[in-house]
């Protein structure tokens, strides 16, 4: 006899899904991030501040949620 398989629910993201940039209004923003993630071997505290342009670029351009940068990991004296 065999027992019905449970399947697992899936469940949302905690921050919920954001939009793809399919015009391309933060590409420049996600480029110079993405070059210096290559430049610095993908160590992410040496390219903080280009995130944090490109994550204020997707704010901006309504293609993420505004959200207090404390909650995305970042200070306030973080330089944008």
């Amino acid at each position: 006899m065999s027992f019905p398989m449970k399947v697992p629910t899936p469940s949302p993201p905690a921050k919920g899904s954001f939009p793809l940039d399919h015009k391309g209004q933060c590409r420049y923003e996600m480029l110079k991030y993405m070059l210096c993630l290559n430049e610095h071997e993908q160590k992410i505290d040496e390219c903080r501040n280009f995130a944090k342009i490109y994550l204020k670029c997707r704010m901006d351009s309504g293609l993420m949620q505004q959200e207090d940068w404390r909650y995305l990991g970042f200070s306030d004296k973080d330089d944008a």
